[in-house]
């Protein structure tokens, strides 16, 4: 750290001053002060979080987090560090998980500019990341909730449904956990690109609402402020994705927690029971009367007999290239919501 304040202060050309924030596990984040009154955030980056699977690689991250600032949702990248980020102080409030209940239009408005921006270096599954954690538990005996290998396979269930009728990839965040949300006036801006990569746009929903905790219908609203209009479709995706944020989520605190022995001491955090609310809450939903038929209604419906010539099918759902969403019918014509 003194190196890098070194760096920060030659590029200010002025005394600076850092105050930590509390808040992250990873890596290390501060509010840094020039004596002139302007103020910055230094994000320093710890290569062990890559190393443990914990994150992508640290150059992903950097190029991520200046195309994020590119899309006008993250914050502007002031000046490149080996190993750290010299950011924009983004003046507004860090969200907490009533406050994204709360919010669903203005948080899919962000995650809109987000998608339709420039892509992303690397891409994002949560089932191949699903996979690694469980790897990572096995090979070095890390510490697991009980029944967790009792869920794998509905899991391999929803991944086979939803590959039924993918959705083109986006540059996404993939851990819209509440504090990575700030509300700057009537907009949210989004930080801290640590897990960020192209990918299903319907996680990204699914992972606001695991991690704010949001019921069936709001989870529904967030499904419409995002696509535009209601569609069981598109709603049973991004609730499928929302057990699967659990689910995975649940092994990053396995792992942080077994990989990480130093960080997780210094944390005052209890890991083992944030993985086991995760982890209980995915239960809850994987054994919901409901789950069924959010696996019927994302693969869509079956053809039926047809008795007088062919019968047009249901609209298929797609994103644009600019992340938009446009539901084309047969015979008809496209439509495309407005950012």
């Amino acid at each position: 750290m003194p190196d890098t304040l070194a760096r920060v202060r030659d590029w200010a050309g002025q005394p600076v001053t850092e105050t930590p924030l509390k808040g992250g596990l990873s890596h290390r984040i501060s509010r840094v002060d020039a004596a002139d009154g302007r103020r910055w955030l230094l994000r320093i980056l710890d290569p062990r979080v890559s190393a443990a699977g914990l994150g992508i690689p640290l150059e992903q991250e950097i190029a991520n987090t200046e195309r994020a600032a590119e899309a006008g949702v993250g914050p502007r990248v002031l000046h490149r560090m080996p190993g750290a980020l010299l950011l924009e102080y983004l003046d507004g409030v860090t969200l907490d998980a009533p406050a994204v209940r709360e919010l669903p239009e203005p948080i899919t408005a962000a995650c809109r500019r987000l998608h339709a921006g420039p892509r992303f270096a690397g891409d994002f599954s949560v089932f191949r990341k699903l996979e690694q954690f469980l790897a990572l538990c096995r090979e070095h005996g890390l510490r697991t909730p009980d029944g967790y290998e009792d869920v794998l396979p509905a899991a391999a269930e929803i991944e086979r449904a939803l590959a039924a009728r993918p959705l083109p990839s986006v540059p996404c965040h993939n851990d819209l956990l509440p504090a990575n949300l700030i509300r700057c006036g009537t907009e949210v801006r989004i930080v801290d690109y640590q897990l960020s990569g192209n990918g299903d746009p319907a996680f990204e929903l699914g992972d606001i609402a695991a991690e704010a905790e949001y019921d069936p219908d709001l989870t529904a609203r967030l499904a419409r402020a995002y696509f535009g209009e209601d569609d069981p479709r598109l709603t049973a995706r991004v609730r499928l994705n929302l057990i699967m944020s659990n689910i995975t989520w649940t092994l990053w605190f396995s792992v942080h927690h077994g990989l990480l022995r130093e960080q997780a001491a210094a944390a005052d955090f209890d890991y083992e029971a944030e993985a086991a609310g995760k982890f209980a809450r995915a239960v809850r939903d994987l054994g919901d009367p409901g789950f069924g038929r959010l696996i019927d209604d994302v693969r869509g419906p079956r053809p039926g007999p047809v008795a007088r010539g062919p019968h047009p099918g249901p609209a298929t759902p797609r994103i644009t290239q600019g992340g938009l969403y446009d539901r084309t019918g047969p015979g008809g014509r496209g439509r495309e919501t407005t950012r």
